[in-house]
């Protein structure tokens, strides 16, 4: 080990990896620079330990910036051995882990560290995809060093010493550290969502173990499959009365009710995150319109529409779920869109993120109808139209083009109250009936909600071998 065995730095990496696991690499590293006085300095390891070592059993590369080491900044060897650690992580295909606490750019090596992060940057850009990449914030990562954790798969931030920014809150204009503080952890996991988790040092290290046992080791793999010690036809009894709130409703279908929410602060009108089906890793997008407590009330509710943030979330989710053949299953409960001024400056093109990603999806895809879906809102929400494979419906549940009432109002405006009540009755039970759906193939089976769990997994047992191509293309462009 390098002469910073017990700093945090070091202590981080003991703590979330299996023990006396660790190997590091480039130990004995140091900076070259001799530029302001740089020379006279020691810099340990430069400033960042890596190596690698395992969680659970499984291979993983780590790094660890080290803040007593010239404030943890990033210069040109302190880059290199990162850069290393990416090439070694994309050979060996395993998961890679930053652990950031820095100042940022080291100013004394001037170009050399500007270069250095471009080559970082460069790095992520092309194992995107290809191994899942996580992040912890433990203390500052401000400026360039951001896109550290935006250019990789999940970020974890310590929820008091953490910083995480771009420009610092006092440099926004009208803006101070004391009025909005823009770099805390619940800012950046509440209003901007770049934080997926956040908590004490100690949690989000044990909340990226379990999440790296969640996920395969690269794109090469199949979805990450363990031995299920759960029923697999055990039901659901309460089931549909969590139909508001899908974090609930998903923990009790999944196996020994383990589901790990993404983004959980962020856009709270759309859930995602992984669980577990006989032993095998499932993304799941849900849209939720109530949070219910442990009390077992209603805390928050929202209106069954989509948000642009809400899009914005599942989009990106569904995505890394498409690029590591992680099968994707849905809840669908929406009846059309949020409708505010501003969110229309941005809505027509979250829809389209959110829509692409599902299309454009071959992993297995499974959509649940739980409560309403009605008009463009449920086709983007999974449906068969844009490319489920199979397609469950609730008894109670809705499927059709709108609201009842509202289309009652369209086709018989100026009619009266009464004509309309009553044409609404009969448009529920013609349009809505989602038994309607399932005569036209648009609903697979209807299903009692206490037997989701069963449904679930026999299906997505049914879809392990599916292969699914598409059009010859560089890239979409959406």
């Amino acid at each position: 080990m390098s002469s910073a065995t017990q700093s945090s730095a070091s202590l981080r990496i003991a703590s979330l990896l299996d023990e006396n696991s660790f190997v590091e690499i480039g130990g004995l590293v140091t900076a070259r620079a001799t530029d302001f006085n740089m020379e006279p300095k020691e810099t340990p390891s430069d400033g960042v330990i890596t190596g690698y070592g395992v969680i659970d059993g499984n291979l993983v590369y780590i790094y660890s910036q080290d803040a007593s080491v010239m404030n943890g900044s990033i210069g040109e060897m302190h880059a290199k051995k990162i850069i290393h650690l990416y090439d070694m992580a994309m050979k060996m295909g395993a998961p890679i882990i930053g652990l950031l606490d820095s100042a940022g750019l080291r100013l004394q090596e001037g170009t050399d560290a500007m270069n250095a992060f471009g080559q970082i940057y460069a790095k992520q850009v092309m194992a995107s995809g290809v191994i899942p990449q996580i992040t912890g914030i433990f203390g500052k990562c401000g400026g360039g060093l951001s896109l550290f954790s935006t250019l990789t798969d999940f970020t974890f931030m310590e929820e008091k010493e953490g910083k995480l920014y771009l420009n610092s809150p006092n440099a926004l204009d009208g803006n101070y550290e004391g009025k909005c503080d823009t770099a805390s952890a619940k800012f950046q996991s509440e209003s901007s969502g770049i934080v997926d988790r956040m908590g004490t040092e100690s949690s989000i290290l044990e909340q990226i173990r379990e999440l790296i046992c969640m996920l395969p080791q690269n794109n090469e793999e199949d979805a990450k499959e363990d031995e299920c010690t759960d029923q697999l036809n055990r039901t659901c009894p309460a089931l549909e009365q969590y139909v508001g709130d899908p974090a609930i409703a998903l923990s009790q279908i999944s196996d020994n009710g383990v589901f790990f929410e993404i983004k959980e602060n962020y856009a709270k009108d759309m859930v995602t995150g992984f669980l577990k089906l006989n032993g095998m890793t499932v993304g799941v997008v849900a849209n939720r319109t109530e949070i219910i407590g442990e009390d077992e009330k209603v805390a928050k509710k929202y209106d069954a529409v989509l948000s642009c943030n809400g899009c914005y979330k599942a989009g990106d989710f569904i995505q890394f779920c498409d690029a590591f053949h992680i099968p994707l299953l849905s809840l669908t409960n929406v009846k059309g869109f949020e409708a505010t001024i501003e969110s229309e400056k941005g809505m027509a093109t979250a829809v389209a993120k959110l829509t692409y990603a599902f299309a454009n999806a071959t992993v297995p895809k499974v959509n649940i109808i739980v409560g309403k879906a009605y008009g463009s809102a449920g086709i983007v929400m999974n449906s068969k139209a844009i490319g489920a494979d199979l397609t469950f419906a609730w008894t109670d549940a809705k499927n059709g083009t709108m609201d009842p009432k509202l289309a009652a109002q369209i086709m018989y405006h100026g009619k009266g109250k009464d004509v309309v009540d009553k044409k609404a009755k009969e448009y529920e039970a013609l349009q809505l009936n989602v038994t309607q759906a399932a005569r036209r193939g648009y609903v697979d089976q209807i299903i009692e909600a206490k037997d989701t769990r069963k449904y679930v997994i026999g299906a997505f047992e049914m879809l392990y071998t599916k292969r699914e191509e598409r059009p010859g293309k560089k890239h979409g462009t959406v």
